[in-house]
């Protein structure tokens, strides 16, 4: 019995360091969006330049949009795409999951 490479491509964007963790953020932003600023301070402790290349990636990946605000300075906003979005839905039931049968370590 062959993998199913539809579902071996999927797990090499979730498997990539931070993409599952941006996508399901953006998610539960309002309107599925968030500028730069909001996402680094959020997902400590993503580095400018992590940051910055895994939104590329998903973006590349059709999974998000970035648009530029012409302000100064000029600020940084990254939407969902429906793609993205239908992404972010299909990881609930694992998010369920993950409150039922992971510990997580003493945070403190």
């Amino acid at each position: 019995m062959e993998v199913c490479p539809y579902l071996q491509e999927t797990f090499k964007i979730l498997g990539r360091s931070w993409n599952g963790l941006i996508l399901h953020y953006l998610s539960t932003c309002p309107e599925h969006k968030a500028h730069f600023s909001q996402l680094k301070k959020d997902l400590q402790p993503i580095t400018n330049r992590a940051l910055s290349i895994k939104l590329t990636e998903l973006a590349d990946r059709g999974l998000i949009t970035k648009h530029v605000i012409s302000e100064t300075p000029p600020s940084v906003c990254y939407h969902l795409t429906q793609k993205g979005i239908d992404l972010a839905q299909a990881l609930k039931p694992l998010e369920d999951w993950a409150h039922h049968h992971v510990t997580l370590e003493d945070q403190g």
